[in-house]
């Protein structure tokens, strides 16, 4: 069957969304909800929180760092001998395919020494996140001061 020219551009137009829709990249992996409570006492490291969402692969977060930060280390809070919460660092943390992985208040977390007080002026401080396939994520944690409440997950 042979459609005049007109038809057949009008139905490559109509048709190519819908065959780039069925192209289309999987999720890739990405991070948010990202923020960091300011530890009361200055000497004292802060910590930090996010959720990683993960991509196609299952790959592994190896480490996060700030240029506003001296020191971030990735810490578990878990439950040991007698009942008393411990922290163990964490060397690496797995990221499953289309999972999450969630650092939050009494789980995962980042201890972060000797931010730059500029930067908590500044309100956020940008980490970058490293992971096991080459990929460097970058997200601005919302800083919270003392006392202030943790951000619900709508405002995160």
């Amino acid at each position: 069957m042979h459609f005049p020219s007109p038809f057949r551009r009008f139905l490559a137009a109509f048709c190519a969304p819908f065959a780039l829709a069925s192209c289309a990249d999987p999720d890739p992996l990405y991070v948010d909800q990202a923020w960091v409570g300011l530890s009361a006492q200055p000497n004292n490291p802060s910590s930090g929180y996010f959720v990683i969402h993960g991509g196609p692969e299952a790959v592994t977060l190896r480490s996060v760092t700030a240029d506003g930060a001296q020191r971030i280390e990735m810490h578990e809070s878990m439950m040991g001998e007698g009942g008393m919460m411990r922290m163990q660092p964490l060397d690496s943390v797995a990221v499953p395919a289309k999972g999450k992985v969630a650092f939050a208040p009494g789980g995962k977390h980042l201890m972060i020494w000797a931010i730059n007080p500029a930067i908590v002026k500044d309100g956020k401080l940008p980490m970058t996140l490293f992971f096991s396939n080459g990929d460097r994520l970058i997200v601005d944690a919302a800083i919270r001061k003392p006392g202030d409440a943790a951000p619900s997950t709508d405002e995160r």
